[in-house]
């Protein structure tokens, strides 16, 4: 049987530093979002005692290289420890959206806007890429259209270049910045 191995040669220290490591940037959600995801691990914690004991008990069963419901009862129970391992990295990393008092009157992170395009108005609330769904009106800072709004103020038109269109501009005035407390 062969065993892989971690690559760290591709990690190695190179003038005093670790430029090669995998950059981990911060998780930006609402204060809603961020208690979803402490919810969401709660959920998983409260689950693994069961999966634990179900994976214990389908062992019993025999030969567990032939034993179906313990490679059914082990795949959940890896995935669910996967999940609670990876919700808890990623609540390491999150930074909760909070107004920045000091860029009162301009579109940033939490801000929602009311934008028109072609005499067409839409309200996006504009949110971290882990909590946005356009058709519900948030959509990410990282977006074409969040990256245009920000630092922008009421008023002005920002411009966005479509490639998927043959490369044509769309102009987007902004009518106003919904400035609420987070």
């Amino acid at each position: 049987m062969r065993v892989s191995k971690w690559k760290s040669e591709k990690f190695k220290k190179r003038n005093g530093s670790y430029t090669d490591l995998p950059q981990v940037e911060p998780i930006y959600l609402t204060e809603g979002g961020f208690k979803l995801l402490k919810r969401k691990l709660e959920q998983l914690k409260n689950v693994l005692p069961e999966r634990i004991a179900e994976t214990a008990r389908t062992a019993a069963f025999g030969d567990r290289s032939d034993n179906a419901e313990y490679k059914a009862a082990k795949g959940i129970l890896r995935r669910t420890n996967y999940q609670i391992i990876e919700i808890q990295e990623q609540i390491k990393r999150v930074v909760v959206i909070k107004k920045d008092s000091n860029i009162f009157g301009k579109v940033q992170l939490g801000s929602t806007v009311i934008i028109e395009n072609d005499g067409v108005r839409q309200t996006y609330q504009i949110l971290g890429p882990q909590e946005t769904n356009p058709s519900k009106g948030s959509i990410s800072y990282q977006s074409p259209l969040g990256a245009a709004l920000m630092n922008h103020k009421q008023d002005d038109v920002v411009m966005i270049h479509l490639p998927i269109d043959g490369g044509a501009v769309r102009k987007y005035r902004i009518l106003k910045i919904i400035e609420d407390n987070n």
